[in-house]
């Protein structure tokens, strides 16, 4: 446990300009106090005492407006920054030395059973405000951009970006993709209804003159 929270430490002041020494982590980053407490109720949880697991988790996200479920697995120098309404349910696995930022959500879709949550490998950033929903992988160094929806496997060293998230770079090689052209599928779901009642239209006219002929 303390050789786990000496590697946590390590991680925030490595990857945080803003962290000043270990102290200022150990007082003043409530990712740091999440993940720190999550690792006593995580015990807990494998001991089945759920209750006890679920009431430690509910304080510390009371406190630290962070909400990881005690049976999620958190990998060693996990950085969770800033961190206010991230949310990381109970199937979730998060590998080593991943950074997730604030509003991130690792959660499922409500149609699995058993697996639910994602599982993300190691070296993983996730962006603010980024969803990974479902009982998938995102796969080592990758980079999920902020608000971005992922719903299907990531695979290692992908970017993504997008509502539903695409893959726009993989290993360092930009992937074609017409940036100037995609489609705005609230556009394109607006000319279908526009072009259902132009024909409803017509065929209201059409039975209309057929009625005038009667």
């Amino acid at each position: 446990m303390f050789k786990r929270t000496r590697y946590d430490i390590k991680a925030i002041l490595e990857r945080d300009p803003a962290a000043r020494n270990a102290i200022s982590v150990i007082l003043l980053y409530p990712g740091f106090h999440a993940v720190l407490f999550h690792r006593f109720s995580h015990l807990l949880y494998k001991l089945h005492l759920h209750f006890v697991a679920r009431l430690v988790s509910q304080a510390v996200r009371f406190f630290t407006n962070i909400e990881i479920h005690p049976g999620a697995q958190i990998g060693w120098g996990v950085f969770i920054d800033h961190g206010a309404g991230v949310v990381i349910g109970e199937t979730a696995v998060v590998g080593d030395d991943c950074t997730i930022y604030q509003g991130v959500t690792l959660g499922g879709t409500g149609k699995d059973i058993g697996k639910r949550h994602p599982t993300i490998g190691k070296n993983v950033m996730i962006g603010a405000g980024a969803k990974v929903l479902g009982p998938f992988t995102v796969g080592d160094n990758s980079k999920i951009a902020a608000n971005a929806v992922v719903l299907s496997e990531v695979l290692p060293d992908s970017t993504c970006v997008g509502v539903p998230a695409r893959t726009i770079k993989r290993k360092d090689k930009r992937l074609d993709m017409d940036w100037i052209h995609i489609p705005d599928p609230i556009s394109q779901e607006l000319c279908r209804m526009q072009s259902q009642m132009e024909n409803l239209q017509k065929e209201i006219n059409l039975l209309k003159e057929g009625a005038d002929k009667h």
